[in-house]
């Protein structure tokens, strides 16, 4: 599918450019911390704010690290335990959305 206002030419030439999910750190050892980190926080903090209580399902990176990796696996100052609905929330409104 071919997001708005791009032809198909120029969103191929884009994904080429963008570096794959492993490239920018998640690998195994990605999904190992992840799972983790999740056991040990495993509520949604932002419904948690609101005073919901529901499971966490994501863990996000509080500030987008575009590829740091300091900051990619700043697990004290960086990371948080997210339900998918807030993660996509926080992805669009935050972090520019799929697209970026």
């Amino acid at each position: 599918m071919v997001p708005a206002g791009r032809c198909a030419r120029h969103v191929s030439l884009i994904r080429k450019q963008r570096p794959t999910p492993h490239q920018l750190g998640y690998t195994y050892a990605w999904r190992k911390a992840r799972a983790a980190y999740l056991r040990a926080h495993p509520l949604c903090v932002e419904c948690e704010k609101i005073g919901k209580i529901i499971p966490a399902d994501q863990v996000d990176h509080i500030i987008a690290h575009r590829g740091d990796k300091v900051l990619f696996w700043d697990v004290t100052n960086n990371w948080q335990s997210l339900c998918a609905s807030c993660h996509s929330r926080k992805t669009v409104l935050f972090d520019g959305g799929l697209g970026r």
